[in-house]
This record gives structure tokens, C-alpha cells and sequence, in this order.
């Protein structure tokens, strides 16, 4: 799971389960309190981004000054974190089977790197 910041910066964190909209809750409370206010958060229309059972949270995050926009549906090549995890898949990464120990490390070589070894461009 990841977030690409205004900054530049990227911030990723690297699970080995599946994703439910209490650990997207869980990483957008550590992106509140890692970056300044204010803070736009713009997301896809996926169901950990939608779920029901998270209004509750979304309020608590919005009365922290936290503002959320969606994506239109299908409509991925408007999200820049949805491309970054194309680059990385694709070119970043080498083409081999990986270990989930090596494929870590390789991710974390990644976001350390980010922004100066590995870059975007968006047009």
C-alpha cells in the first residue's frame, strides 16, 4: 500500500495478507501523522476506499482536516500511485521469481531510492 505525496515523497507500506479498509484506515492515520496539514487525499473507487463500515472513520479523519476526493470510476490512468505501481512492476523490478524476503528488500530499495534512482513523470 502506498501513497505518492505532492512532496514527491513516497510513502509504502508492505503487507503479506489482503488489504481491508481497517488497515487502509490504519494507513491513512500514519499518513496524518506523518505529513502537514492540509492534506487532500484523491482515491480510486476501490472497495477498501467505499466500504459502508468505514464512514465512521471517514468523518473521524475529515474532522482532523483531512479531505477526500474520488477518481471517476475506471479511470486508472488518473491515479499516480496506480502508475508508479506500474513502473515498478514492470521496470523496476527485475523480471525473476522472487522470494518474499528478496521481493521486500527490492521494494524497500525502491522507496528509498525514489524520487532521485527511481522517478516519474507525469505530462
Amino acid at each position: 500500500m502506498g501513497a505518492l505525496l505532492s512532496s514527491g515523497r513516497l510513502m509504502l507500506t508492505k503487507l503479506w495478507q489482503s488489504v481491508n479498509g481497517l488497515w487502509f484506515f490504519g494507513f491513512l492515520m500514519a499518513l496524518v501523522q506523518r505529513v502537514s496539514k492540509p492534506l487532500v487525499v484523491i482515491l480510486d473507487n476501490a472497495s477498501i476506499h467505499t466500504a459502508k463500515k468505514l464512514k465512521p472513520y471517514w468523518d473521524l479523519l475529515e474532522e482532523k482536516g483531512i479531505r477526500f476526493y474520488f477518481l471517476p470510476p475506471y479511470s486508472p490512468e488518473l491515479n499516480r500511485i496506480e502508475l508508479l505501481w506500474h513502473k515498478m512492476k514492470y521496470e523496476w523490478l527485475p523480471f525473476k521469481t522472487f522470494m518474499p524476503d528478496e521481493l521486500e528488500q527490492a521494494i524497500d530499495e525502491i522507496g528509498r531510492g525514489f524520487g532521485s534512482q527511481y522517478t516519474l513523470t507525469f505530462c
